[in-house]
């Protein structure tokens, strides 16, 4: 996929050499007082990776990769302003909780905007790039989990058309807290 514009910001894949970047937006959703709680890592165990971690990360993710895709909104300033990641999962396998993927699906996970680029739609078009990879990679649906109290993801994932599925599955820093999944169909 080629990069595109949303509101000035370029919307693109992320390439093998932007793996700096890749480390240091990841370090600073770590760090953001909200948005570290989705992530599987802290800002700690983010920071002692090795750089042949974060190389390792942007050519699996980045540009000509089948199995998954970061994109990053690149505001005019040359900034980064947040990003989205969509893993590929095979039908037949399990994903990381454990749970049946009954079909080729996409599964969003990384999803970061910086607090000075929220409110503006920047999140919608970094998911619609995501769904659109991933669409183009036939999968039949794209999913997502957020966490049941995270309100404000809840209505950002709502306003690019992702709905709960229904399914509900532990918090995996702390069990007695739930994950909605949210899914985006269209039809077969």
């Amino acid at each position: 996929m080629s990069a595109s514009t949303s509101g000035g910001y370029v919307i693109r894949a992320i390439r093998p050499d932007d793996w700096p970047r890749v480390k240091q937006l990841r370090l600073d959703a770590l760090r953001d007082p909200i948005a570290h709680l989705a992530f599987l890592e802290t800002y700690e165990e983010a920071e002692a990776r090795a750089d042949a971690f974060w190389q390792d990360r942007a050519v699996g993710s980045g540009e000509g990769s089948t199995a998954a895709r970061q994109f990053i909104a690149e505001a005019p300033d040359g900034t980064w302003a947040g990003s989205v990641t969509v893993l590929i999962e095979e039908a037949g396998t399990k994903d990381w909780a454990g749970l049946a993927v009954e079909r080729r699906q996409g599964h969003v996970v990384g999803v970061y905007v910086r607090p000075e680029h929220r409110g503006n739609g920047l999140i919608k078009a970094l998911l619609d790039a995501g769904v659109e990879w991933a669409r183009d990679r036939d999968a039949e649906r794209v999913r997502l989990l957020v966490h049941a109290d995270n309100e404000r993801a809840q209505g950002a994932y709502r306003k690019a058309g992702f709905v709960p599925s229904g399914v509900i599955v532990p918090f995996f820093k702390d069990a007695s807290q739930d994950e909605l999944e949210f899914v985006l169909e269209w039809p077969s």
